[in-house]
């Protein structure tokens, strides 16, 4: 593992701090971040604005061809990039999906002419896009979806339910995995398609979450029309196209939740136990000690897979393993803050709160990390299986037409 940059990557990571420092403002170490309640329609202007900014300046579609607006650079670009941008306060959370994995589905499978009008508008900020895997019915079994796409001519009938689809509510378009043929395995009878979210037949209602926030939604399909022109990859083959979209998902090697272990060190030279700072107090130093041992495993990790894409590799199923303990930490930093606030723990009004309330509305959103991109079991799974190379669970139903497993036909 090389933990410093060629001569070429530090140029380009000093160009990226060069354009951050004269349009960003830094993170102050120890500064409580702001707590997050969803994206209203100013911050949605914000992230936008910012968007078109970056885009301007050649920090968007860092991977893309450069004929379709991107760079043409390679992953290791990209993580730099991410890096650098998680160490200020911009506008977050808006466009990682739509460009971090829906547009490269649509460059690997959609026509010349569909990237030509969708590419550009996406890059600069002007279109968002949202990904409608996830169903209420079929939990982390993605291929167990039953969202049905019936052909009818040139169009394709669309109808069935969607959930957790994050920015479901300010997308202009989205990529949506359906079945079209529940005779076969439930792996072989998904068909990918993109589609217009303002469209007739499709309804979005946000899920409002105990945190405060409601980026997550429900989408409803009801006799949506789909043209065929807007099939991505060939019909049954959807589990492939997913794949594609997964594996860029992959590729987004970023900075840790916050507050993460800086804030919490923060926090706990500034709170006082009996007048004495408690990050001075054993108890509490013996937990921030294996909360700081775990977060320098991620990075250590991170940057392993840093490594092999600077050798031109892709990174594994080894990058599950940052997932699965960063979802598990966040919990751990904000309930040992809240254990230390005692009563105070209870108070997450910003405006009345310590550090802004960000630890009460860390350990509320913390449940959704150890499900949102694969559930903290199936995480598990990967590394057992595909990591450490354990037998694999049973499945049973690998075989089995998607009709017949369940509850019943579909």
């Amino acid at each position: 593992m090389d933990l410093e940059d060629t001569k070429a990557e530090a140029e380009y990571r000093a160009k990226v701090r060069a354009f951050l420092d004269a349009h960003a403002e830094k993170r102050v170490r120890g500064a409580a971040p702001a707590p997050s309640r969803g994206i209203d329609a100013e911050a949605l202007t914000r992230a936008k604005a910012w968007q078109a900014k970056k885009a301007e300046a050649g920090f968007a579609g860092i991977r893309w061809p450069e004929e379709w607006g991107g760079q043409g650079g390679g992953p290791i670009e990209e993580v730099i990039y991410t890096q650098e941008e998680a160490k200020y306060t911009v506008p977050r959370g808006v466009f990682e999906i739509g460009l971090g994995m829906c547009l490269p589905t649509m460059i690997a499978y959609a026509t010349k002419e569909q990237l030509e009008r969708y590419t550009g508008p996406a890059l600069r900020g002007e279109e968002v896009w949202c990904q409608l895997f996830s169903e209420p019915a079929s939990g982390s079994d993605l291929a167990g979806l039953r969202t049905r796409a019936v052909r009818d001519g040139d169009e394709w009938v669309i109808n069935g339910q969607k959930i957790w689809t994050s920015g479901a509510h300010l997308s202009d378009y989205g990529i949506l995995l359906t079945r079209t043929d529940p005779t076969v395995p439930k792996h072989k009878g998904l068909t990918m398609f993109f589609i217009d979210m303002h469209a007739p037949g499709v309804e979005v209602r946000p899920i409002h979450q105990m945190s405060g926030a409601s980026h997550f939604n429900e989408v409803f399909f009801t006799d949506l029309r789909v043209p065929d022109a807007h099939r991505l990859g060939a019909v049954g083959d959807g589990w492939r196209v997913a794949l594609t979209t997964l594996m860029n998902e992959r590729l987004a090697v970023g900075d840790e939740p916050r507050p993460d272990v800086e804030d919490l060190i923060a926090f706990l030279e500034e709170f006082e136990i009996d007048g004495v700072p408690a990050i001075r107090t054993p108890v509490v130093r013996d937990r921030l000690a294996d909360i700081y041992a775990r977060s320098a495993g991620v990075k250590s990790a991170r940057f392993r897979a840093i490594t092999a894409l600077s050798r031109g590799e892709t990174p594994g199923p080894e990058a599950s393993i940052g997932r699965l303990v960063n979802a598990m930490k966040q919990q751990e930093i904000a309930r040992l803050a809240l254990e230390l606030m005692g009563a105070g723990g209870m108070v997450s009004d910003p405006e009345t709160a310590l550090r802004a309330g960000s630890f009460q509305q860390s350990l509320l959103a913390a449940p959704g990390q150890r499900i949102a991109g694969g559930t903290s079991e199936i995480l598990r799974n990967i590394i057992a299986e595909r990591v450490l190379g354990l037998p694999g669970d049973p499945r049973v139903d690998k075989d089995v037409p998607f009709q017949d497993i369940g509850r019943g036909r579909s």
